[in-house]
């Protein structure tokens, strides 16, 4: 009798904190330590069942109030990541229209700095072969090591930075214009550039990689130039794709920002959320790194690759370009946010 009380206590305390970290998580504040708690509500979903199960089996003397408190765990999670269930209605078609369009491969990876499986990636360059290619938490060591691999490319755009937010960016399509800009701060930049798909419609590119939410530190900042970031293009096109890893999951409200102001269209939305992060756990884990497209640009495929040893999986899709939507918006172009790098 006293180990099951002792199980009933731990599983009451287990489902205490967890339905604590829940309500916490919805304050409205910028503090980093509350907004991280967004950041992880699959895994809390998660961990409150196998709770309530264990529950069932073991708290019987607190059965009812642990699976009361865990069922408002799983119930206000689930609220808040509803749109990216299988169980909600998908936001795009997936695979979309792409008739007579002309398509380009994707590839977004943060390669993680510190990781020295240089050859796991290049390899997987190699496999994917993507048109468009956006390497993050790149320094000068790992441009020379995938020196290889981007040399086939006839544009790149670099950053290699010592502070895990250098920026590689390499494709082999028509570019327009491409640089990398002070968005977030000045030492975490975001690309933008304006390509060309076969057919010659425009296109813009976002590639986004801010700083996280921490402990003991205001997001304001970091949240209002994220909801900022694509806003607005350099040359104003409504036809983007907006990729990266935003250090963000597509339910927050920053998030939700970017998208409602940008007025982009998710294509994981509808389908599950598609987790990146932590790459050796991808199943418990959540989806720090970000798809989103606008107006003509099209999803014809979105996968998550494999473990190359990063803490992050690589996101690849294949995006088309409707040559028939409109590709600019009235007016001029403007800067987006910042200096250039």
């Amino acid at each position: 009798m006293k180990s099951t009380s002792r199980a009933a206590k731990l599983l009451l305390a287990l489902a205490v904190i967890l339905l604590l970290a829940t309500l916490i998580s919805l304050v409205d504040t910028n503090r980093g330590v509350v907004r991280m708690l967004d950041t992880m509500r699959e895994p809390m979903i998660y961990l409150a069942a196998i709770v309530a199960a264990l529950g069932l089996m073991f708290a019987r003397s607190a059965r009812w109030l642990v699976l009361a408190m865990t069922g408002a765990t799983i119930a206000i999670n689930l609220w808040r990541i509803w749109p990216y269930t299988m169980l909600a209605a998908a936001e795009v078609p997936l695979p979309d229209d792409v008739d007579g369009m002309s398509c380009a491969r994707v590839l977004s990876l943060n390669v993680k700095q510190s990781n020295t499986q240089y050859d796991r990636t290049a390899a997987l360059i190699d496999r994917v072969d993507p048109d468009i290619l956006l390497l993050m938490e790149t320094n000068a060591r790992w441009l020379a090591e995938l020196e290889p691999q981007l040399a086939r490319y006839g544009e790149r755009v670099e950053r290699p930075l010592e502070n895990t937010y250098g920026m590689i960016f390499a494709t082999r399509l028509q570019v327009d214009a491409a640089q990398m800009v002070a968005n977030t701060s000045a030492d975490t930049p975001t690309l933008y550039a304006t390509l060309r798909v076969a057919d010659g419609a425009r296109f813009a590119l976002i590639g986004l990689h801010p700083r996280p939410p921490l402990p003991g530190e205001s997001t304001a900042s970091r949240d209002a130039n994220i909801a900022n970031a694509g806003a607005r293009t350099p040359d104003d096109l409504r036809n983007v794709l907006a990729i990266g890893d935003f250090n963000d999951v597509p339910w927050s409200e920053t998030t939700q920002r970017f998208v409602h102001e940008g007025g982009y269209r998710d294509p994981r939305a509808g389908r599950g959320s598609y987790a990146t992060f932590p790459a050796d756990y991808a199943l418990l884990g959540w989806p720090l790194d970000q798809i989103f497209v606008k107006e003509g640009v099209k999803v014809e495929t979105l996968d998550i690759g494999e473990d190359v040893g990063s803490d992050h999986l690589p996101l690849i899709a294949k995006i088309c370009v409707d040559p028939a939507a409109a590709d600019s918006d009235v007016g001029g172009a403007s800067e987006p946010g910042a200096q250039a790098e």
